[in-house]
């Protein structure tokens, strides 16, 4: 095995005055330098399984609709399990350069009108199937900017949902905020309209990686629009980050993980830049000389991890942060974490309806994504049609690698037993060359193979995609990873 090195970080130099007897319990990993250049390679994030980029065009609208009415008539394996929906909406006022996202890049806001108005009468297509007032614990609005909707929009997008489902009492209802266009009154109508968690989109503060990346938002405005959400109520706030960003360094990267954890929200979601410029137009206007080396991206990652966790934050898995108190970490402690399209969730396994363009949707064992353009998906709703152009429906071997897989994300540990009973195999034998290959993991001190099952250590919970990936059977047969973020 190469020399060791370790990254030397120091969490109290991140702490606020105050917070210096709040020392973190959370042991900071032990990184070496065999394994961080193991681990130093594209990897999917895992927020469905099989990903996103396995699905096919021969599942379309009649798929969908099939599988909608399979749920309607009750005829799912092991009953009906909770319903979500999540609303993707397009628009954004200007363009991030780092962004993936499917959007649409306009100042007209009076083009929000022709979006809901088609997007009610997809909801219409579901309910036609479904049937009015089913039971919804879970709603998110994503984007894009949901917050380029209007007010009387959003409440009248919040009224037709409401009407065509049943949104139960203690339901999540969460909105991603621009905070370079939000104000303390928007928050106070979303409060209104019955939303209980913000997520604000953070990324860097420091001035000039806004600069290279187009997202200009000062800090002092974004601490004001948190204090503001607080005041009001909100159950909890999110902050999304991402490191790897041009003419960012680990010492500004450090000022900025000092920042957002003084400003104490309750969840953080940490991301890894990935830089496709061959998918995402967007990133041709990143200056790659200006990219941190990968030396710089294991400090800041590093540092991050240091930083939140000397801040009392319980690190959730992969790439999320809790405060002790949030629901999050309550689920972390009681083993009862989930994991969907939008990442770690308290919710348990849930159908979710996805509406809007682009969006993507689970029901029972299927998989969709709705038209990646307007025009597609607005002459699919007007013609009747789901507006569905891919999905797929998973096959037996799915479902067992899926529970495997989401095991290890959610759980940190394999249990053969569970597996077998469930799904009718022997691990041992199904999943020999995967065991066999988890030696090299094992070896570097992630997880610990045993007779029953496959424990992921405590360093390993930070690299925890990396040992699930060794069970992705569509990842083994395809060397080609470039379509996703480093696992670093």
């Amino acid at each position: 095995m190469a020399e060791l090195r370790y990254i030397k970080i120091r969490p109290s130099c991140f702490r606020t005055v105050g917070e210096m007897s709040n020392a973190a319990t959370e042991q900071v990993p032990v990184l070496t330098e065999a394994m961080l250049r193991r681990l130093d390679r594209p990897g999917p994030r895992y927020t469905s399984y099989p990903t996103a980029d396995r699905f096919v065009e021969a599942f379309g609208p009649a798929e969908y609709a099939q599988a909608l009415a399979q749920r309607a008539s009750g005829a799912t394996v092991g009953g009906k399990p909770p319903l979500s929906l999540y609303l993707h909406i397009p628009f954004c006022e200007s363009v991030c350069y780092y962004c993936a996202c499917n959007k649409v890049i306009t100042k007209h806001h009076d083009k929000a009108a022709e979006y809901l108005e088609v997007l009610t009468q997809e909801v219409a297509l579901n309910t036609a199937v479904l049937g009015r007032s089913q039971a919804v614990s879970q709603l998110h609005l994503g984007g894009g900017t949901p917050t380029f909707l209007s007010d009387g929009e959003l409440s009248a997008l919040m009224a037709m949902l409401r009407e065509a489902f049943k949104i139960t009492a203690g339901a999540e209802i969460s909105i991603e905020v621009d905070p370079r266009t939000a104000t303390p009154e928007r928050l106070k109508h979303l409060a209104s309209l019955g939303f209980n968690r913000l997520s604000f989109g953070v990324q860097d503060f420091d001035a000039e990686v806004q600069k290279a990346v187009h997202r200009v938002q000062p800090y002092e405005s974004v601490r004001d629009l948190m204090a503001a959400a607080r005041e009001i109520g909100f159950e909890s706030i999110n902050a999304d980050l991402i490191y790897g960003l041009p003419k960012q360094t680990p010492d500004s990267f450090a000022r900025t993980i000092a920042q957002v954890a003084e400003l104490r929200p309750d969840r953080i979601a940490l991301y890894a830049y990935a830089h496709l410029p061959q998918r995402f137009k967007p990133q041709r206007r990143i200056v790659v000389e200006q990219l941190p080396p990968p030396e710089h991206r294991v400090k800041m990652l590093g540092g991050a991890i240091a930083g939140f966790i000397g801040h009392g934050y319980t690190y959730i898995g992969m790439d999320h942060f809790a405060l002790p108190g949030d629901s999050l970490a309550a689920a972390k402690r009681q083993g009862r974490l989930h994991r969907n399209f939008q990442g770690y969730s308290t919710q348990p396994d849930c159908d979710l309806i996805a509406l809007g363009v682009s969006a993507i949707g689970r029901m029972g064992a299927t998989y969709s994504q709705n038209a990646k353009t307007l025009g597609e998906y607005y002459d699919a709703v007007r013609q009747g049609q789901f507006p569905v152009v891919r999905g797929l429906a998973l096959t037996r071997d799915d479902l067992v690698r899926r529970a495997v897989v989401m095991a290890l994300m959610c759980q940190g540990r394999l249990s053969f037993e569970s597996i077998e009973l469930a799904h009718l195999i022997k691990m041992r034998e199904y999943f020999k060359t995967e065991l066999d290959d988890l030696a090299e993991l094992q070896a570097l001190g992630l997880c610990e193979v045993s007779a029953d099952g496959v424990q992921v250590t405590a360093t390993g919970w930070y690299f925890v995609r990396a040992v699930a990936m060794v069970f992705d059977r569509h990842l083994r047969a395809d060397q080609t990873r470039e379509r996703f973020s480093r696992i670093i």
